[in-house]
């Protein structure tokens, strides 16, 4: 059964300034042999999340969003990436869940992947469409993947 993420106590308080810093983050996570997770995904799924959402932002997206959220979200953009923290408990599809959440081999392949992800932004602009949000310029990407990725690894814990 899921867990209700919008209900999870003991989150980790995490903040990052540059993409750099998730990395050096999830380096840490992986180091940990105690690091545990309080949410609904395996350190590995987040961390492998996390990656494709910044590949994604180059390449760009499989899937859209349902049009009515398309036509909604956009008014909302600028409120949602200029929060100080993005909210848990957004519930996707289920067909979204598989892509959204890759099946990654190990952890060590997850923050290979992350590290790759991040080192692309700074030769490749990130401005594909976002499947919500709509077009996003490369600045916008990066302030989005670091509220995204401090929500997601603030349900990892390192002891």
């Amino acid at each position: 059964m899921a867990v209700n993420s919008k209900a999870v106590q003991g989150r980790r308080d995490v903040s990052f300034r540059t993409l750099d810093d998730i990395v050096a983050d999830a380096e840490k996570l992986v180091a940990s042999s105690t690091t545990r997770t309080i949410g609904n995904w395996p350190l590995e799924k987040l961390i492998m999340h996390l990656s494709q959402t910044i590949h994604n932002s180059i390449d760009g997206f499989q899937s859209k969003a349902p049009l009515w959220i398309r036509l909604i979200l956009p008014l909302f953009k600028g409120r949602i990436l200029n929060a100080p923290k993005m909210s848990p408990g957004i519930n996707l599809p289920k067909a979204a869940v598989a892509s959204a959440f890759p099946d990654t081999g190990s952890l060590q392949e997850a923050l290979d992947d992350l590290r790759r992800a991040v080192a692309r932004t700074k030769t490749e602009r990130m401005e594909a469409v976002h499947p919500a949000f709509g077009k996003m310029t490369h600045d916008e990407w990066n302030t989005l993947h670091l509220r995204h990725s401090e929500m997601h690894l603030s349900f990892a814990l390192p002891k």
